[in-house]
């Protein structure tokens, strides 16, 4: 193994110990990942396309500069110089910003997102930035409108989406963490099915100005990393109140770490495990793999009892109203008119160039999500369809205040299977949709849930869902810092990631 393969072997906190005592240096750090990118990442064909674009010369500038300001003893931000990649969602300067649709096709951007301006001033290196489905609508990353990403564990299978070419570069060493969004699991289900920890925060923690917006009381932007411990650094360093974001809770976020350390024992604490999310429709794999994480905090001193979510089965029909309700209207901007690569056809009006625009520049699925949100929201149907919606979303969240009055947290696998072959739901969005069951809940409850990987089945990773209170972030991170910390004992420490054979190496594809 070489010195470049075991820099990027490394987890996120490892990197910056190392950088913090002059061991290594961010130059070296970012070269290898970037080396590492170049010799996997390939296009749809060739490789497993987790970016759409790299970002060498600035993430190496940035490098340089984190290793001169650190030799001239300037304070710096623990995580300085450890590389990072940005999901194509989030508006970054100096890169195309595309949210892989060709309707915004070499857009750059004229301002950072918070997010980004926050990365920046913390100085960690943005590699480039990652492939998703298009306007992050999907759940396999095959919505691209630049091609497929795949699964580096068995490359004929999907990372899952809508954030997986996120997933996929930290998965198979491409960057040690990772930004992506989560409207209804585009964070925790690619998390699954390549076996990363995937965060979404409590809505409101991390600022959504200049993230693209699909559904925007859904959206929710969140770290992406191998260890629950650099998930929790990453979304230390993101969260915070943002003036320009009006739904940005004021509140500070720097226990989520220290919540990490005090994982080692959850004695006293009372975990549910959700009814409904435990058994009809899920993989025998899964739920053994399930069964087998409960086991792992129970050993860690919690007690695990079954909570019931009466109106849970509603929660998927009612996403699937609000979200492309939401959806159709945020993206009418992109019209040719007022956003968007414009398509002026013969006879040019303005009506024309609209259509022709939005024909050739949205992809099937986005279309889909459009009609379907411009009828619920249309008039005689307002009410019958978003409306009644709304009020399932409520009885949603009410199942979830009336479980946490009994319970402090609540678990279930994060997804019914692992991950499926590519190809598999193209032409099956109802199928595709049912994907989210376990994850979407809690993006209408608005409260913080995590991916954590359970095991394996049949060789593909399997993702166990924490869920906690709004503002409990710190919790979710401590319970999923128990389940890491079994999951390694029960297999004699070795890392998660040790547990896949060679997929890894760059000349498996």
């Amino acid at each position: 193994m070489t010195q470049t393969t075991d820099l990027t072997r490394l987890t996120a906190l490892q990197m910056a110990e190392k950088l913090q005592s002059g061991e290594i240096t961010s130059k070296e750090l970012t070269q290898a990942h970037l080396d590492r990118i170049h010799a996997i990442d390939g296009d749809a064909e060739s490789g497993v396309h987790a970016f759409l674009h790299v970002n060498d010369k600035e993430a190496l500038e940035v490098a340089v500069e984190v290793d001169q300001l650190r030799a001239q003893g300037a304070e710096l931000h623990p995580l300085a110089g450890v590389p990072i990649a940005i999901k194509d969602l989030l508006v970054t300067v100096g890169q195309p910003t595309t949210a892989a649709s060709t309707i915004l096709k070499d857009w750059m951007s004229p301002y950072d997102a918070t997010v980004i301006r926050k990365i920046r001033e913390a100085k960690l290196p943005i590699l480039g930035k990652t492939n998703l489905d298009e306007f992050a609508m999907g759940s396999t990353t095959e919505f691209s409108a630049y091609g497929p990403t795949r699964n580096p564990w068995d490359t004929n299978r999907v990372p899952g989406g809508s954030g997986g070419g996120s997933a996929v570069a930290v998965a198979a060493f491409m960057a040690p963490l990772a930004i992506g969004t989560d409207t209804g699991g585009s964070i925790r289900q690619p998390g699954s099915f390549t076996g990363t920890v995937g965060a979404k925060p409590t809505y409101g923690s991390v600022s959504r100005y200049g993230a693209i917006a699909m559904a925007s009381s859904l959206d929710t932007v969140g770290p992406v990393a191998r260890t629950v411990a650099d998930a929790a650094a990453l979304h230390e360093l993101i969260a915070g109140h943002d003036p320009h974001d009006s739904t940005s809770l004021q509140r500070e976020w720097d226990d989520l770490a220290p919540a990490v350390v005090a994982g080692e024992d959850l004695t006293g604490l009372k975990i549910g495990v959700i009814e409904e999310l435990d058994g009809e429709g899920f993989d025998a794999g899964v739920l053994e793999c399930f069964q087998a994480s409960l086991r792992l905090l129970e050993d860690a001193g919690a007690e695990i009892v079954r909570v019931a979510l009466p109106h849970l089965k509603a929660a998927l029909p009612a996403y699937y109203l609000i979200m492309p309700s939401e959806a159709s209207s945020n993206l009418a901007r992109y019209d040719g008119v007022r956003y968007g690569n414009r398509v002026v056809p013969e006879q040019a009006t303005i009506d024309r160039v609209m259509s022709a625009t939005r024909a050739t520049g949205f992809g099937d699925e986005v279309k889909r999500r459009i009609i379907l949100g411009t009828y619920a929201l249309s008039a005689g149907y307002y009410d019958a369809y978003y409306g009644s919606a709304q009020k399932v979303r409520t009885l949603v969240q009410r199942d979830f205040a009336a479980a946490f009055e009994k319970v402090d947290a609540l678990i279930s696998p994060t997804t019914p299977t692992t991950a499926i072959a590519l190809g598999e739901e193209l032409d099956d969005p109802i199928a595709m949709y049912l994907n989210d069951v376990a994850t979407l809940p809690s993006n209408l409850a608005g409260i913080p849930a995590i991916s954590v990987p359970g095991g394996l089945a049949s060789n593909m990773p399997v993702g166990v869902q924490i869920q906690a209170p709004a503002t409990e972030d710190a919790l979710m991170y401590r319970i999923g810092a128990a389940l890491e910390t079994g999951l390694k004992a029960s297999h004699d420490g070795a890392d998660f990631f040790s547990l896949l054979p060679n997929a890894y190496e760059s000349d498996a594809r």
